[in-house]
């Protein structure tokens, strides 16, 4: 994530005005407003940008709250935000570009650009096609390894996540069905970077920020205090909305930048989505044949009822970087971002030429759907005039709907487990691919502690005939069960891990690490 900016978009000169909806159109509906405030309100956002964007014109642009949780700066069009996975999508198009060029096929095998490549079935190493990096069907679980990426920081590279993932045992045969992976994405940035004879920050800003005029958004290293006007994530506690992981001076490379580690503004995202919308006005980026094969429907996707009951979908599939479906018969293209604290949306209507960019900067999914939603029926079913509320109160409904062997579990009465209680459990473990944990003693705590991942550390409680760990820091939100397996068979007393919450993101990704016990404490 590079260096500064100055330059204006070229396609859309007019974006500047920080704080305001600002419309191109006589026409734009005040209610697209109205909604950014309800939602807003509804889910007590610390910040948010949108905007709208009809055939090259800005028909809505507003902003609202400020960058960090108790500091004045506003948000503004050009405020930086992690826009998490649609990173996937930019990372497509530059590879999209890179077989525009010669330099590499859809249909290479992975092997050709990197030769150290290794899947768990030498089958699939072998079979492994630079497309099949992009459409989530390797036959892996889902987020599979995502401990390697998150949460940061942590210390595994790229080199890791290519070992790693030799060990990672797939849950269904290649290509057989849709798990939506983060790890195939990384390596896909190394198949650039292979391919384009560069380092995928350096090849992102060469064949993707600089010819589109994408002067804000940043990859890579680079300077905080420089650039400026970066929001910070956050978590919602009992205090409001409160800064989690904020940047330091100098913002590092992060392993995971080509699966989501790209931030950008609202003003350099029209840009961007026009190219997508109005291919004869950057001609020159991309030809019409990689368009069309970064837009085919190439790996099915289930259709959610949520999908067939707001919408009324009848398909849905991933492209490279992508996700097409249809509502209410209308073609939408369109991709989420999720990171602790951050979450964004970009939604295309290609055949109405309507761009929807959402970012925000603190605990927003149900936000990001409503709204999303909300201005997306503005274009498909204008009759409607659903609302926020309408969506939000379905949202509701849905998740009193789950049946509680579903929900979380109510482990408040959970002790502090003590040496004795563990006494046959304490050591040093090794998973293959996640390295070293201990579960050790200090003072009178059990502690466990992850060598590689130092916000993955805290104590070890008991609850009833079970264990669980209570991570120090609160903005690693998902707890794990912990399970001691005993000597069996000559292999080594084993660990294995679970999700205390059933609905825990799926990047926690326990159900893949498995721990032989290999010492004693120090």
């Amino acid at each position: 994530m590079p260096k500064t900016r100055k330059r204006v978009n070229p396609l859309f000169p007019c974006l500047l005005l920080a704080g305001i909806s600002f419309s191109a159109s006589a026409q734009a509906p005040d209610r697209f407003g109205e909604a950014v405030e309800q939602t807003v309100e509804r889910y007590r956002l610390p910040g948010i940008a949108v905007g709208v964007f009809e055939d090259g014109k800005v028909v809505h642009l507003k902003t609202v709250g400020t960058l960090e949780a108790g500091r004045p700066e506003s948000i503004n069009p050009d405020t930086l935000f992690k826009i998490a996975s649609n990173s996937k999508a930019m990372t497509a198009g530059v590879l999209a570009r890179l077989v525009d060029q010669g330099k590499l096929k859809w249909d290479d095998p992975v092997t050709k650009h990197l030769p150290q490549f290794r899947m768990h079935d030498p089958w699939v190493t072998r079979n492994m096609q630079v497309r099949d990096l992009l459409i989530h069907n390797s036959g892996l679980g889902l987020g599979a390894g995502d401990l390697m990426l998150w949460p940061e920081p942590n210390d595994f590279t790229r080199k890791d996540i290519i070992a790693g993932l030799q060990h990672l045992k797939p849950t269904h045969s290649f290509r057989s069905h849709y798990a939506y992976d983060n790890l195939l994405y990384v390596v896909a940035g190394e198949v650039a970077a292979a391919a384009g004879g560069a380092p995928y920050d350096v090849l992102v800003r060469r064949e993707l920020f600089e010819p589109l005029g994408m002067n804000r958004c940043q990859v890579g290293t680079w300077n905080r205090e420089q650039v400026g006007n970066v929001a910070q994530p956050h978590m919602r506690t009992a205090m409001g909305n409160t800064p989690i992981r904020e940047d330091g001076a100098v913002v590092p490379d992060i392993t995971s930048m080509a699966a989501g580690g790209i931030r950008c503004s609202l003003n350099d995202m029209p840009t961007w989505i026009g190219m997508w919308l109005s291919p004869d006005r950057q001609p020159a980026w991309l030809s019409a044949e990689q368009r069309r094969a970064v837009w085919t429907a190439h790996m099915p996707m289930p259709v959610s009822a949520r999908m067939r009951e707001w919408d009324n979908s009848h398909f849905s599939a991933y492209g490279y970087g992508w996700r097409l479906s249809d509502v209410d018969g209308v073609w939408k293209v369109a991709h989420t971002g999720t990171l602790a604290g951050m979450y964004s949306s970009v939604i295309l209507l290609p055949d109405k030429k309507v761009g929807i960019v959402i970012l925000i900067n603190g605990e927003g999914e149900d936000a990001r759907a409503v709204l999303g939603e909300v201005l997306t029926k503005h274009y498909t079913a204008p009759s409607q005039a659903v609302s926020v509320a309408h969506y939000a109160d379905a949202i509701d409904a849905e998740d009193a709907a789950v049946p509680a062997q579903k929900r979380k579990p109510d482990t408040s009465a959970r002790i502090v487990a003590t040496g004795d209680d563990l006494a046959g459990a304490v050591g040093r473990y090794r998973d293959p691919w996640f390295g070293d944990v201990s579960l050790c003693m200090q003072g009178k705590d059990v502690r466990f502690e992850a060598a590689r991942s130092p916000m993955l550390a805290g104590r070890v409680m008991k609850f009833g005939d079970r264990w669980l760990v209570d991570w120090d820091d609160d903005s690693v939100d998902a707890e794990p069960w912990l399970r001691f397996h005993p000597a069996r068979d000559g292999v080594a007393p084993r660990m294995t891990l679970s999700h205390v919450d059933p609905d825990a993101d799926f990047s926690y990704d326990y159900a893949d690490l498995d721990f032989q016990q290999v010492g004693g404490c120090d």
